[in-house]
């Protein structure tokens, strides 16, 4: 049996984007990549959405080969590179998946719940969700996801797109909680099997 992992970032207020659906007012430091190169290390298939996938495509494939970049942000590039994707999306063509085809599959929404499952009764590494919140939501509440990783960050953003929007509530059981090491991020990671049984 796989875990699924969820691993997001988000401000003192709970929010995974800014106003206007803007990313880069989160908190981000040097913390954040360094537990995502973590959970990749760990993982052999990264689940994202459409808008997720595509952000990632246009930005990690060329860092991989740059020398002037951190060694952090090259090994994600090259991980993310290889990895399994799989991207739950029913507008995405394989003809704008490049330079990712060879590694990338597609899956429509109607059949997402269903291949997860059976990804996860699969053999392998993590399958390890980024951003993709919408995505998520649904899979949390359907009782797919296994743990919830989220660090909270040094801001309050006032507005913005919150971590979680469900029709219930949905109990979390505390794995642990921590500071990452020379990061101003908490990490704090949940057990979200307690959802399943709530």
């Amino acid at each position: 049996m796989r875990t699924l992992v969820v691993s997001t970032i988000i401000s003192l207020d709970g929010y995974h984007e800014g106003p206007g659906r803007d990313v880069l007012a989160l908190p981000f430091d040097d913390g954040f990549s360094r537990y995502n190169v973590e959970r990749l290390r760990s993982a052999s298939t990264l689940l994202l959405g459409r808008k997720s996938y595509d952000g990632f495509r246009s930005y990690w494939p060329p860092i991989a080969d740059d020398d002037s970049a951190d060694p952090v942000e090259r090994e994600i590039s090259r991980r993310n590179n290889a990895i399994e994707k799989i991207v739950v999306s029913d507008t995405l063509r394989p003809k704008e998946t490049a330079p990712w085809t060879e590694t990338t599959r597609i899956l429509p929404r109607a059949a997402a719940l269903q291949e997860v499952a059976e990804l996860k009764h699969g053999s392998g590494g993590d399958i390890l969700v980024f951003g993709s919140a919408t995505m998520w939501n649904e899979l949390l509440q359907a009782a797919l996801v296994d743990e919830l990783h989220v660090m909270v960050g040094p801001a309050l953003l006032g507005s913005g797109t919150p971590v979680y929007v469900g029709p219930k509530r949905m109990p979390l059981q505390l794995i642990d909680a921590r500071v990452l090491d020379d990061s101003q991020l908490v990490l704090v990671r949940y057990d979200a099997r307690a959802g399943a049984q709530g």
